[in-house]
């Protein structure tokens, strides 16, 4: 994943709110021009969604094969109108929502003792159950590697010990940022989205 510019991280942040606003209004989301080298890159990415301090939506995907940008912009719809925990988000409430972007690198894997609480999400796989949490988690709850395993196993449906037999884990890094942090400036559309659910 090449790192991402400020600049890149605004119009990626501009994208996602006007996808879901654009979404809100008519069910489409805006097409336009080619997006900068950057945010053609193929990778994952979650948009979060946040009122205040609570949580009101966060959808991703691990490893995508479309542009960064579109990753962003269907991910953003999604976390507002099809996460399962929440209510659908109203275009009344947009203006009162923060939006957060986590641009993943690739998965690796990588041994317990080995993780670094702040720098890694985890994904934990075990059969057909899989879980994931992005780095900011175990920061915000103040967890210690052994707890942010615990709880990602948890997340999987899996018993909080199932790191020590046999469940896979691996690792990634995130670039993070946020509305509130990133300075906003008008930026056009740069990719569109079908109107249907991510897999």
């Amino acid at each position: 994943m090449l790192p991402l510019t400020e600049n890149d991280q605004r119009i990626l942040l501009r994208l996602a709110r006007e996808a879901l606003t654009r979404y809100l209004d008519d069910g489409r989301v805006p097409q336009g021009d080619e997006p900068l080298e950057a945010l053609r890159q193929h990778c994952g990415a979650f948009v979060t969604l946040r009122r205040g301090k609570k949580l009101r939506g966060c959808i991703g995907v691990i490893e995508a094969s479309k542009p960064l940008c579109q990753v962003v912009c269907e991910c953003a719809v999604w976390a507002g109108v099809q996460d399962p925990r929440f209510s659908p988000v109203t275009k009344d409430e947009l203006a009162g929502l923060n939006l957060e972007i986590s641009a993943l690198s690739p998965l690796f894997e990588i041994a317990p003792e080995k993780i670094e609480v702040g720098k890694h999400g985890l994904v934990i796989t075990h059969g057909m159950m899989r879980g994931l949490l992005l780095p900011q988690v175990a920061t915000e709850w103040k967890w210690d590697s052994r707890r942010f395993l615990e709880e990602t196993c948890r997340k999987a449906g899996l018993p909080t010990d199932a790191w020590r037999h046999g469940a896979r884990i691996q690792a990634f890094t995130a670039q993070v940022f946020e509305e509130a942090h990133v300075a906003h400036t008008s930026y056009p559309a740069v990719c569109g989205l079908p109107p249907k659910r991510l897999p």
